[in-house]
């Protein structure tokens, strides 16, 4: 049985904090590097930037995020020249980048990335959907825009936005409505919170393993 919060709990109201989401697996695997594989890659090199485009797919550790595009606006690192997110070989179609650093003085050369159209971000069982999703990481902050949607096992929540601190691993969904959609699977009490185990597979029995729980308080 399932049950629908129109609304959230009222004490929600326009957002709600703390929620476990895929999103958190960037702050997670931030000390691994950044793999991404696209159809296409424009690199512009005067303006610092890298475009990549066609089914683009990046990840990182146990977190993967998709998109139409994802531009990169990168900076040399002092007294290493240029490092730029691609091979020498033009029209290169993958690259591998180092993670950002919390803080000031990070030793990555990527200052930001954007990803946009039917982004996707996967982690075990935790699953984010919006239309644009940015990441700062001079201030450690991912900003998802556009019809966010967060899913974990048959929990979903909706927002206008979600933003997660990559320094403090802190999630916010906020709505510009007012109002944080919620719809809560019934019957699964487990208190895993967010380990990504126990969500059982399609087609699984019902008294397979209880998934984490993520409920809102």
């Amino acid at each position: 049985m399932l049950a629908v919060f129109a609304s959230a709990a009222a004490r929600a109201q326009s957002a709600t904090s703390g929620v476990p989401n895929a999103m958190q697996g960037f702050a997670q695997n931030r000390d691994q590097p950044i793999q991404i594989e696209a159809a296409a890659l424009e690199m512009r090199d005067k303006k610092k930037e890298a475009t990549f485009s066609g089914n683009v797919k990046v990840v990182q550790g146990d977190t993967t995020m998709t998109s139409k595009t994802l531009v990169v606006f990168y900076e040399s690192n002092s007294g290493q020249g240029t490092s730029a997110p691609a091979s020498n070989a033009k029209g290169a179609k993958s690259a591998t980048m180092q993670s950002a650093q919390p803080g000031p003085g990070g030793s990555s050369s990527i200052k930001r990335l954007e990803a946009k159209g039917s982004v996707v971000v996967t982690q075990k069982d935790q699953v984010v959907t919006g239309e644009t999703a940015i990441f700062d990481t001079k201030a450690n902050l991912i900003t998802m825009l556009g019809g966010v949607v967060l899913t974990q096992c048959k929990n979903v929540l909706r927002g206008d936005r979600l933003l997660v601190d990559m320094t403090t691993g802190v999630s916010r969904v906020e709505s510009d409505s007012g109002r944080v959609q919620a719809l809560i699977q019934q019957g699964q009490g487990g208190q895993g919170g967010g380990s990504g185990q126990g969500c059982p597979p399609p087609g699984s029995p019902s008294g397979g393993p209880s998934p984490p729980s993520s409920k809102l308080k």
